[in-house]
């Protein structure tokens, strides 16, 4: 494995698992000590027993995977670093993109963890009222397989003319799959509808709410006095963007970014796209718990010039000592 020419990928909710990253730490890396000792602080928990005794349920909150995904996305990319491996550029899914800010030099890890538990609780808070509210008929999200990204925009932009109100897409992550958020109304008839169209399953998520849409505007509002108290560095390494698909070019873009991304569909297909067209890259690494990007990248067959760039998991320290044999 080439180490200094690789892509580092940061997965984003959903990718959690009780004991993430406690490989890294138990590995003895000091790296990951500093991560951990500082998550704790500000977390106002210690950490490694945070990511040791929360069960599933508890990790789904988004106030706490928010935290614990960001700490052990890092943690991977800390750990990475001490193996050699650097980063040529960087790209983070939804909350992942966090990470990829730290790795990119725009934020200083103690900013990250802080603005991630603000965000986290933003969000938690919207989920809430909105949960409360709606009762057993929520707001949530769907994922459509089967139905390409640019005719699920186009349908919902159909329907919503047409009156079907609440219904947005979120995460394009792949020619195969868009993610939907909308009300339960709205997602019912949704399901129908997308089903007539050609898709081969509509399938709702166990998530806590309808992310990256308009309905989690508020988050945006309760959010921003954390935003607005962090700076923000231009990054010292390409950096893309979930909102545009693109570079970013500046630490004041990232930061005005990073309040659009809330309400804002991920284009993770753009982004990968981006990424490929670059040139040069010799390998994408999945830096975090999971294996989700690696999935959407091989369905995106990213490539550049003809051939296929390899995505490989790197989320567990065995995960990392078998890159030495690539």
């Amino acid at each position: 494995m080439v180490k200094k020419n690789v892509v580092f990928l940061f997965p984003g909710q959903g990718a959690q698992y009780q004991g993430m990253a406690l490989d890294f730490l138990n590995s003895g890396s000091p790296a990951v000590k500093r991560l951990f000792d500082e998550a704790s602080v500000i977390f106002e928990k210690d950490a490694e027993a945070w990511l040791r005794d929360s069960d599933t349920d508890t990790l789904k909150r988004t106030d706490v995977s928010q935290p614990v995904i960001t700490l052990a996305n890092l943690a991977a990319a800390a750990f990475l670093g001490e193996q050699g491996y650097v980063p040529a550029a960087c790209a983070g899914f939804s909350l992942g993109e966090y990470a990829a800010l730290v790795c990119c030099g725009v934020l200083e890890a103690a900013d990250c963890f802080r603005l991630v538990k603000a965000r986290g609780e933003a969000m938690q808070k919207t989920a809430d009222r909105l949960r409360t509210e709606g009762g057993d008929a929520a707001p949530g999200m769907a994922a459509v397989i089967g139905i390409d990204p640019k005719q699920v925009e186009e349908l919902i932009a159909g329907w919503s003319a047409a009156g079907l109100k609440d219904l947005y897409a979120a995460n394009i992550n792949s020619p195969k799959q868009v993610s939907v958020s909308g009300t339960s109304a709205a997602l019912a008839e949704a399901e129908t509808r997308f089903k007539e169209a050609g898709a081969k399953r509509v399938i709702r998520l166990q998530v806590a709410g309808p992310f990256h849409s308009p309905l989690m505007a508020d988050s945006v509002e309760n959010f921003r006095p954390a935003l607005e108290a962090v700076t923000f560095h231009d990054p010292l390494v390409p950096l893309y963007s979930n909102v545009t698909g693109k570079l970013v070019g500046s630490g004041e873009e990232a930061k005005r970014l990073a309040l659009l991304q809330i309400t804002s569909p991920v284009r993770w297909v753009e982004e990968e796209a981006a990424i490929a067209s670059a040139g040069g890259f010799e390998a994408c690494l999945e830096a975090g718990p999971g294996k989700v990007l690696q999935g959407l990248w091989k369905d995106s067959a990213s490539t550049v010039d003809g051939s296929e760039i390899p995505c490989y998991a790197a989320g567990t320290v065995e995960d990392i000592k078998k890159l030495e044999e690539v």
